[in-house]
């Protein structure tokens, strides 16, 4: 029997009362976008459930698509059929004949939103039950642990039938949560940090400082390639890349050592916060983690963070790097932000940085410069372009050799 559709449960969205229209109307959206290749598809978000209709469109690729999209707890291929207990056996009969293999146990599990029904609960589980043990006579049936599990949903369209739950990646719709502005550099942190913040509804796009040619095209194709991972979760992240050489030579020229970091995150800051402004932003993600680095030292963190009021969101700031590299491996960060291609944090780091740093000099030697201007040319120079999801150079390659083909 051919799935004809896949049910999705919402999770965290079924708490929010009166605003849940707008995050399933979100969540659809986000599904319509990811599937926009399947032009069969159709996608239609119910106040308990989202249905997607797969009208012949093949199912497996479907779930491969849904595995991260935020805002799903749970989801299940099911078949529909109409409204009868007849056609509901016959259906779970072939269900579990699909799966079964010689000793293996089942149950059938009812949930009835259709009150009206003829049948109740029990009387479904009972007569289903008895169905499927007479067309497959050697079947246990067993209420606790059983090995396949029958879930059977009647509603006013229709009995809906399913025997696998896949889990979704949970969290909140991304977009739901406003847009914040994600300081992506090459390392583990900053991919992990805009993964979390995606997870709680964030559309985010991704500011890279590059430094050529202190700087590799190897440093800034990673860190595209790192964007191109977490727009698995977006369908596409904006990477905006800013020319950060001139302002890190007037730095290293006119700035104390000690000082050279704090004052580089401060523009870097700054930058972040006019890009912000200007693409409608309402907050600053990073991957800050307090202790890891010297600028990331509470005393440090406050001396960057002096030059904006914008809120700064930093999801790993109380893990340690063992549950940071966890997560990375997870969301297929971790390989690539290990490539030893430096960016410009690294470059120009100086070797002993202050580790308490005070905000009063930081503005001292910050007079030496021409904050505003150096500002400004960064700025007229900030390239954009769309990341879309799993776009990485290898891919590209790719996609060039069968080009040529």
């Amino acid at each position: 029997m051919q799935y004809t559709e896949i049910m999705v449960r919402y999770g965290e969205l079924s708490t929010k009362g009166k605003n849940k229209k707008y995050f399933i109307k979100k969540l659809s959206t986000n599904i319509r976008q990811a599937l926009k290749d399947f032009p069969e598809v159709q996608v239609v978000g119910n106040r308990d459930r989202l249905h997607i209709k797969l009208n012949g469109e093949d199912g497996e690729a479907i779930i491969e698509r849904l595995r991260p999209m935020f805002g799903i707890q749970t989801f299940s291929p099911v078949v529909k059929v109409e409204k009868s207990l007849e056609a509901a056996c016959e259906a779970a009969v072939e269900l579990v004949k699909k799966q079964y293999k010689e000793g293996m146990s089942f149950k059938i599990n009812t949930r009835r939103a259709d009150h009206e029904f003829e049948f109740d609960t029990n009387e479904i589980n009972q007569k289903m039950g008895s169905a499927v043990a007479l067309a497959i006579p050697s079947i246990r049936i067993q209420m606790k642990q059983p090995d396949i599990v029958v879930r059977v949903e009647v509603r006013q369209r229709g009995i809906y039938l399913s025997t696998e739950t896949i889990q979704g990646a949970g969290g909140l719709p991304v977009g739901t949560g406003g847009k914040g502005m994600l300081m992506l550099s090459g390392g583990i942190d900053s991919p992990v940090a805009g993964y979390l913040a995606q997870k709680r509804g964030l559309e985010i796009e991704a500011v890279h400082f590059h430094s050529p040619p202190y700087t590799s095209p190897q440093a800034l194709q990673k860190a595209k390639d790192l964007a191109g991972k977490l727009a698995v979760y977006s369908g596409t992240i904006q990477f905006i890349e800013v020319p950060f050489t001139e302002i890190q030579e007037e730095i290293k020229k006119h700035v104390p050592q000690g000082y050279g970091m704090t004052i580089n995150r401060r523009m870097m800051l700054r930058l972040t916060d006019e890009i912000r402004k200007q693409r409608e932003g309402l907050a600053i993600v990073n991957g800050e983690s307090i202790g890891q680095v010297a600028s990331q030292t509470l005393e440090s963190m406050a001396a960057i963070n002096a030059v904006t009021n914008t809120p700064m969101i930093r999801p790993v700031v109380s893990m340690d790097k063992t549950e940071i590299i966890e997560i990375a491996e997870k969301i297929d960060t971790f390989e690539l932000s290990v490539q030893p291609y430096e960016d410009c944090c690294t470059i120009f780091a100086p070797p002993k940085p202050k580790t308490r740093p005070q905000v009063s000099k930081a503005e001292q030697y910050e007079e030496h410069l021409d904050v505003e201007g150096l500002i400004q040319r960064a700025l007229d120079g900030i390239k954009v372009t769309a990341i879309h999801a799993g776009e990485t150079s290898e891919s590209k390659e790719q996609e060039l050799f069968a080009s040529l083909l």
